[in-house]
């Protein structure tokens, strides 16, 4: 059964929040614009969960519950990593997908 269509409100945890902005400082050191654009990505991205929570894939690692988490991979280099119950989305971690992430799930 789809979900799509339904309004779903996004709730961002603070720790996701918190590894957000680690990773807009991080690009800030080279580009302030790219640091910008980045953020507006991954919060457009964000918002798009709202309509469409399905659209990231389910997040499948050893270390999980089955069928709990689901990815949503922003620019290639970032993933929100969420999960949908009833009509909340809880963004429970923003990681750079070019490091070991499972460690930050826990």
């Amino acid at each position: 059964m789809s979900n799509a269509g339904k309004d779903y409100q996004v709730i961002v945890s603070e720790r996701a929040a918190e590894l957000l902005v680690g990773h807009i400082r991080f690009v800030a050191r080279v580009s302030q614009q790219a640091a910008d654009d980045l953020r507006k990505k991954i919060i457009k991205s964000a918002k798009t969960l709202e309509e469409f929570p399905e659209r990231g894939s389910w997040l499948i690692d050893p270390n999980l519950p089955r069928n709990k988490y689901r990815k949503l991979v922003v620019e290639s280099r970032y993933m929100l990593i969420y999960q949908v119950k009833n009509n909340l989305v809880y963004i429970d971690s923003i990681i750079d997908c070019r490091r070991d992430y499972p460690w930050i799930i826990y």
